[in-house]
């Protein structure tokens, strides 16, 4: 599940010492504190509604007395901070251990030992009253007591956190409290409508979403669930999402209802989304996300959008940062991040161990930085790791400019990838096939099990080999030659489909990939790995909050975002784009008969229909890329 907690980090039994750099040079960090000197309290946290949330504080002995006085670091939760222990820190954020800070956790309201209603990804509201509570103003309600209460504290406060916790994180910089210098919203849960956990692009994420709800709000702690059957076979013989949330006796959840009655991008979704709530930053916020990020990879390049234009130039204290790598959910935050591995297939990273990078390099000196005015931080705008070449880059603007040009990759007939502009009549066609609902292509090997159920596969699905599902007939494979040089793509990649089904729905897949050559080393030999994809939800193609249907027979054109890309086709490889219809289920399945709600779609509306994609002057099928200049074009 999402416990993304202090957790994670390297253990080392006794003492865990680590390298930091600052100011370019390595420099030895003291050893971090052991677990037992810690002190640990536990406090009941009263905010201005008169709800009472559960906090818990850790701090080194003594320094509530002498010493230095220490800053606060907290992260808040809806996932539990029971479990937490001082050992936990020391092992999670080493470095951050060993400089001395005021530890704490706290449970949401509504969630574990905290009381209140809890609600999923709580908009907003108006601060004029005392009912008028959100998470903003219960960050604020506690600071005020932290401050107050805990004793030799420097008044300064960082919070930072990943996934829920992440969104929380943002929550702190939105009419953010004084004493709040920092923040690090880390793959943030941000607008769950359009790009995050539940829907993407009006895709209904089926099996995630009816997972994740059980989990949160059917109980006020957390069960799993975890059903030994295949997902695959259970969605599909249950037919919609109704029929899937009633046989698990979910229909009344609050959110899982919102699902059923309110599919389409509506108020309440839009009032849950960040980004429309972001200008310029409040405070200096660092952004992290994973590209390999198997439910919010969505959210770090959104918020850091929405800040960016709106920064004060050279203000380092309204400044946005951005941390991109090779990461799935959370995987910055544990081990050494030198490969990202499934049983279906592995990426390995040059030997270079970028979790550990990240968390020396930029999380620890950033917070070093803004809470204790030390030197070391100096990432100016945003980092990423670039795979394939294994490199870490460091860009003044995400996207790159500085470097880059745009380049379109055509869809065309015979399986074809060109960069060559096509030709032709308006009518040729790149490809067709039949997209059938009752046979919908997998997301995953299979057996599919739950999100987070025992054994499951779910957190590294996107380096599965595509293999398994390239030979299908319902879908459409096209590649470039072998690649004479290396072609390095960086930046927004973009789907740009025109296209026609014979039905009056559709959903368009579309998967960037790299195709290893048959000879490559360490067993990769034809390795076919996803590095951008995404899905439109067709009747979403020119509005998301009025969906059409789609006229039979019809060529529309159909352009999302396969969002940010760093990564370099190497020389001998294939870059290759593939278009499904079906991608099951982690999306419910669109009838291909436009319904008003396909959550509640009756099973006469589930038809097969023939696709097809356009690939001519007229009608250009393409992905455009963001190439590097001096690119090798196959």
């Amino acid at each position: 599940m999402r416990r993304f907690l202090f957790v994670y980090g390297k253990k080392v039994a006794g003492l865990c010492v680590l390298a930091v750099v600052v100011c370019g040079a390595q420099a030895q960090t003291p050893a971090a504190p052991a677990a037992s000197e810690y002190v640990r309290a536990e406090v009941m946290i009263p905010v201005r509604d008169g709800v009472k949330l559960h906090t818990v504080i850790f701090r080194p002995p003594g320094s509530e007395k002498s010493g230095p006085k220490l800053p606060f670091l907290m992260q808040r939760t809806p996932y539990g901070v029971d479990h937490m222990t001082a050992k936990a820190i020391a092992s999670g954020k080493p470095l951050l251990a060993a400089s001395g800070y005021i530890f704490v956790f706290q449970d949401i309201r509504g969630r574990y030992g905290s009381g209140g209603q809890f609600v999923m990804n709580r908009p907003v509201v108006a601060h004029d009253s005392k009912s008028g509570v959100d998470e903003t103003t219960d960050t604020n309600d506690t600071i005020d007591w932290l401050l107050k209460h805990v004793k030799n504290n420097s008044g300064k406060v960082g919070v930072l956190g990943i996934s829920y916790p992440g969104f929380l994180a943002m929550m702190a910089g939105i009419d953010a409290h004084p004493a709040v210098k920092a923040i690090s919203p880390q793959a943030p849960m941000t607008d769950v409508w359009m790009g995050d956990d539940f829907f993407h692009n009006g895709a209904f994420r089926e099996s995630y979403g009816f997972d994740y709800v059980q989990e949160l709000e059917a109980q006020k702690d957390d069960v799993v669930a975890d059903s030994k059957e295949d997902q695959y076979d259970f969605f599909l013989e249950h037919g919609n999402f109704a029929g899937a949330a009633e046989a698990a006796g979910m229909t009344k959840l609050p959110t899982a209802n919102k699902f059923l009655t309110e599919p389409t991008y509506t108020k309440f979704w839009q009032e849950m989304a960040v980004e429309r709530r972001l200008s310029k930053p409040e405070v200096p916020t660092l952004e992290v996300g994973g590209y390999w990020d198997q439910e919010d990879m969505w959210g770090t390049q959104a918020e850091y959008a929405a800040l960016r234009p709106n920064e004060k130039p050279n203000d380092p204290l309204h400044k946005v940062f951005m941390v991109l790598g090779p990461w799935n959910h959370g995987g910055w935050a544990r081990g050494p991040g030198d490969e990202l591995k499934s049983p279906f297939g592995a990426v390995t990273f040059g030997g270079e161990k970028t979790g550990e990078f990240y968390r020396d390099t930029f999380e620890a000196p950033f917070f070093e930085f803004y809470l204790k005015d030390k030197p070391g931080f100096d990432l100016q705008d945003t980092a990423s790791f670039r795979t394939g070449e294994n490199k870490w880059h460091r860009y003044a603007v995400w996207p790159p400019v500085e470097g880059f040009h745009g380049a379109r990759a055509y869809l065309e007939p015979e399986k074809k990838l060109s960069f060559s502009e096509p030709a032709g009549d308006y009518d040729v066609k790149a490809a067709a096939y039949v997209a059938d609902p009752a046979n919908p292509v997998p997301y995953r090997h299979r057996p599919v099990q739950s999100t987070y159920g025992e054994k499951s596969t779910w957190r590294p699905w996107l380096v599965e080999d595509q293999r398994f599902v390239t030979g299908r007939k319902d879908l459409a494979a096209f590649e470039t030659p072998v690649l004479s040089g290396d072609l390095t793509v960086t930046g927004d990649v973009v789907a740009d489909l025109f296209a026609a089904t014979t039905g009056s729905d559709a959903d368009w897949v579309v998967k960037l990939i790299d195709v290893y050559p048959n000879d490559a080393p360490e067993g990769q030999g034809g390795y076919q790995l996803m590095v951008a994809e995404e899905i439109l939800r067709g009747r979403y193609r020119n509005s998301f909050t009025a969906p059409e249907a789609v006229k039979p027979g019809e060529v529309n054109e159909y352009k999302w975002s396969l969002h940010g890309v760093d990564h370099t086709f190497l020389k001998g490889h294939r870059m290759m784009v593939e278009v499904q219809s079906s991608w099951f289920p982690l999306y419910d399945r669109n009838p291909q008969t436009f319904v008003p709600n396909i959550m509640v779609a009756p099973a006469s509306a589930y038809r097969a229909e023939t696709v097809t994609i356009y690939g001519s002057a007229k009608y250009p099928s393409h992905l455009d890329l963001p190439l590097a200049d001096g690119a090798v074009l196959p």
